[in-house]
């Protein structure tokens, strides 16, 4: 029995001693990226010229933050610009504040989205609607959450002109509103910083593209060359997709740092947090279940496993030499992860270093989350986003490469 035992705290002492190597790893990505990652105002502008930028805006039931968006829009001291804001299907006063917007302010051009087609997702089609109005020789998507410095077009434009950039995506500054979005956030964001890095969107040689819904900016005969919104209309995760099919079809983008000039909204309350934590695992699920578990498995192992083994060997002590063992490498691994955590929550998103501390807590969160997401991965509402739910069974999904 004791033997059994020993074996038991080695084997786990060795999954221990991994999982604080890959949390050196994580933190060390992730300081580079905060070191390395451009800036969006940070360069010497070669650009002379002021082409056209159509705003393309979707908005369903968006009353609540769209009013704030369209304040930061129509201020930018960027000259030839059109806001398109896209009703899509509110059944709130979503319509209503784009009808007196558009009435009081020429840039605003107000759009009723058709009916959604079937195989379509709401967002996708309501971008679509919104392109068919562009007259812009740039195409800058965003959402209705989001609000902008009054320079962050001009900016925009002249990086995208004058490093000769087909595509280019800014890094918000993510704002949340309740306690769990706050500890939560910093958990998921950790991951951001390997496989989603800007410093891999940013490297040639690297297969990774992404866009951020909140801000991204692109040639129009780019947007046309991979197929608009409509090669990507049943993706969950659009932005991903696109920015995906813009990277591997061999167009220059570029990730910046803009924090301090875009903020965005992740989640709104623990029920779009929850919704948001599903729609992360979806995708990969959708590509290969055997994967996504795996992967599952690594997340829980990664984020959770080591707080309750340090719990159980504070709580019930050994005087054996393995349960020792065990004991130093659950505290060396729930540190790192702590460490991970702090970094993240006062550098990556300007939270309260206090929720940093519920780091056990934001860790079960995101487990759970996609634990639901892969049980409901093909359900008949696998995804509920903006009021609609949707079922996913019968479409692949590649905005998550794995």
């Amino acid at each position: 029995m004791e033997i059994a035992f020993d074996v038991l705290n080695y084997s786990l002492s060795a999954i221990l001693i991994g999982i604080s190597g890959a949390w050196v790893f994580l933190i060390k990505t992730m300081v580079d990226s905060f070191r390395l990652t451009p800036y969006l105002d940070r360069f010497e502008n070669k650009s002379k010229v002021f082409p056209k930028v159509s705003i393309i805006l979707p908005a369903r039931n968006e009353e609540e933050f769209l009013g704030k968006c369209l304040d930061s829009l129509i201020d930018q001291d960027y000259k030839d610009y059109e806001i398109i804001v896209i009703d899509d299907s509110s059944e709130d006063s979503t319509g209503k504040i784009i009808s007196e917007y558009a009435k009081n302010n020429s840039k605003v051009i107000h759009v009723s989205a058709r009916e959604k087609p079937e195989g379509w997702m709401g967002k996708n089609w309501a971008c679509m609607e919104g392109y068919r109005k562009a007259t812009g020789e740039l195409l800058l998507f965003t959402d209705a959450d989001t609000t902008h410095k009054s320079n962050v077009i001009s900016l925009a434009v002249s990086h995208l002109l004058s490093f000769k950039l087909d595509a280019l995506s800014t890094i918000p500054k993510m704002l949340t509103f309740d306690f769990w979005t706050n500890i939560t956030l910093p958990m998921i964001s950790t991951f951001l910083h390997t496989r989603f890095s800007a410093l891999n969107v940013n490297n040639p040689a690297k297969k990774t593209g992404y866009f951020f819904g909140s801000f991204f900016i692109l040639k129009k005969s780019t947007y046309e060359q991979v197929g608009m919104h409509e090669g990507v209309k049943h993706e969950i995760i659009e932005d991903g997709a696109l920015g995906k099919k813009v990277k591997e079809s061999g167009y220059k983008m570029k990730m910046v740092r803009g924090e301090h000039l875009v903020e965005a909204v992740w989640a709104r309350d623990k029920v779009t947090l929850w919704n948001a934590l599903k729609r992360l695992m979806v995708p990969l699920y959708l590509q290969s279940g055997k994967i996504a578990i795996g992967i599952f498995f690594a997340v829980l192992f990664l984020l959770f496993v080591p707080f309750p083994i340090l719990a159980t060997s504070v709580i019930l002590p050994s005087e054996t030499v393995s349960s020792m063992v065990l004991c130093v490498t659950a505290f060396v691994a729930s540190l790192l992860i702590y460490i991970g955590a702090v970094i993240e929550a006062k550098v990556g998103l300007e939270l309260r270093f206090v929720h940093a501390l519920f780091a056990p807590l934001g860790s079960l969160v995101v487990v759970l989350g996609f634990l639901s997401g892969l049980l409901q991965a093909k359900k008949t509402s696998s995804v509920t986003w903006r009021g609609r739910n949707y079922s996913m069974k019968d479409h692949s999904q590649s905005s998550i490469s794995i």
